[in-house]
């Protein structure tokens, strides 16, 4: 979250965010999907996220692009993304929604 105040101290037109999630409790993800919310919607900032917490990113981005093997496998809506089956296969599981 330091690391993440440092970044907007000068509000940035794009940040770019990689593995911010990373070792962070559910209440920390929370907050920290609030001010990156807050940055998109409030403040104008457009933000990349590499990140592999599959439940943040679906919470969180209005688009994602799942890359397997340095392909993209997907991309569109995480509804969209979340119902394709071969999303499902490599990161979901066969049981997913």
């Amino acid at each position: 979250m330091v690391e993440l105040a440092r970044a907007v101290a000068d509000p940035p037109r794009v940040l770019l965010l990689d593995e911010p999630a990373s070792g962070m409790t559910g209440d920390e993800r929370g907050q920290l999907a609030a001010v990156v919310r807050h940055l998109a919607d409030e403040e104008g900032c457009a933000v990349l996220l590499v990140e592999h917490n599959v439940a943040f990113v679906m919470e969180l981005c209005a688009r994602v692009v799942v890359l397997d093997l340095g392909r993209v496998l997907a991309h569109g809506t995480a509804a969209e993304v979340r119902a394709d089956p071969e999303v499902r296969d490599a990161y979901l599981g066969a049981a997913a929604p």
